[in-house]
């Protein structure tokens, strides 16, 4: 389960407490943003853009509407997302002009469209992806700082043989199927090294010698970081965790 754990842990608090869900939503906002700017096809800007609020209040009700059921939250969040800001131009950009987005048209219309709605498409989605990863990784700075760490630190504390690489994938793989290892860590704002030497196999030497590696690992799984996330599972997909 892991970082979906994790999520589907605060959506619950979040239904009971307006504080627990105003929270969930800053810890998203970027999520959300990117979000919105692939539907405005253009980064939203907050205080300006209607889109953006739209896509807030879309986010809270998914928070309000979720049930384990539905399957992973980002996922159920985005598509409601966009049902609302669909629904949004429906009914308040019609007299601009705009080309209703469930209205049938011709083949001549329907290309005519797609020509526009692509026109610049790659370098507009570089942008909003830039933009996202930018987000993240200052959000994702943010958070090595409560732990006392940087990103230069992190980089020099990266393990080097295959072996020891080996060895912490392990403890990530635990952690990730152990998720009371992230909350732990996440409470006390240390890495659990008995419980990890415990559970993962991973000698405390190990993890000693790689603790400021290990904790940038782990803290990436507990979070929406889904760009760094994506780039450690490209390296060394994780078995067992469900992402979110």
């Amino acid at each position: 389960m892991g970082a979906e754990h994790q999520i589907v842990g605060q959506v619950y608090a979040a239904k009971k407490d307006t504080e627990e869900a105003d929270a969930l939503i800053r810890q998203y906002m970027g999520f959300i943003k990117v979000e919105t700017a692939k539907f405005m096809q253009r980064i939203p800007v907050e205080g300006q853009d209607d889109e953006l609020s739209i896509a807030m209040m879309a986010f809270h009700e998914s928070v309000l509407a979720y049930e384990r059921t539905r399957g992973n939250f980002l996922k159920y969040a985005g598509r409601n997302i966009r049902n609302r800001l669909i629904d949004f131009y429906r009914k308040e950009k019609r007299h601009r002009g705009l080309i209703s987005l469930n209205q049938p048209v011709s083949e001549e219309d329907d290309t005519e469209f797609q020509d526009w709605h692509s026109d610049g498409r790659d370098e507009i989605h570089e942008r909003i992806s830039n933009t996202a990863a930018r987000e993240e990784i200052e959000e994702f700075g943010r958070q090595l700082g409560r732990f006392s760490l940087s990103f230069t630190e992190i980089a020099e504390n990266c393990p080097r043989q295959e072996r020891t690489l080996k060895a912490c994938h392990s403890v990530l793989e635990c952690a990730v199927n152990h998720p009371e290892l992230l909350e732990d860590m996440l409470r006390t704002g240390k890495l659990p090294m008995s419980k990890i030497e415990e559970k993962s196999g991973v000698s405390r030497k190990t993890l000693e010698r790689h603790r400021k590696y290990l904790v940038a690992v782990l803290l990436a799984f507990t979070n929406g970081y889904e760009i760094i996330r994506g780039h450690l599972e490209q390296i060394a997909p994780v078995k067992g965790g469900g992402r979110q």
